[in-house]
């Protein structure tokens, strides 16, 4: 049962990245009353890459790579498609795109801190640390669910396994 709830979960985060990617995750002017641009991680990359190549690409990495690589692999992993002994590997996909959306986090607090313009978190922000959340929590819960059932005959009160006597 709980195999089936993660492996839902996890191709709805096949669906959901994506839309992150493209979602507005700030909003960001001069003044609200000439408006602002909304900014994504798609436009983001956009603007970088003419700029840095070298941290555009990193940044693509994190923002883009890491999560569906790692999303992807669970996927398999959930369909006994992949080895179990890739699940740290998945892990720590995860965590380098947490990176990410603590990188977003401090590029708000630091532009607020400069006084110049406006930043405004939007919903895509909200949605994009969800999804990694999500896949946190995920790739924590998936070795539980892959772990083989222990025979119910087995009981283990005192730290010793035995199996009851059979009722003739």
């Amino acid at each position: 049962m709980m195999l089936t709830l993660l492996r839902i979960a996890n191709i709805a985060l096949l669906i959901a990245f994506p839309i992150s990617w493209f979602a507005p995750l700030m909003e960001a002017g001069l003044s609200t009353w000439f408006g602002l641009d909304k900014i994504s991680v798609v436009t983001g990359l956009q603007s970088l890459w003419p700029e840095d190549p070298g941290l555009a690409l990193l940044v693509t990495a994190f923002a883009l790579f890491a999560p569906m690589i790692k999303t992807i692999g669970l996927a398999l992993l959930h369909f006994h498609l992949l080895s179990p002994r890739l699940l740290p590997t998945l892990s720590w996909l995860g965590k380098l795109a947490m990176a990410d959306v603590f990188l977003i986090a401090l590029y708000v607090v630091l532009a607020k801190g400069i006084g110049y313009g406006t930043v405004q978190t939007a919903w895509g922000l909200w949605l994009f640390t969800a999804c990694i959340l999500c896949s946190i929590v995920i790739s924590t819960l998936t070795p539980r669910a892959m772990a083989p059932d222990p025979d119910p005959r087995v009981r283990t009160n005192t730290g010793r396994a035995y199996a009851p006597e059979p009722k003739e």
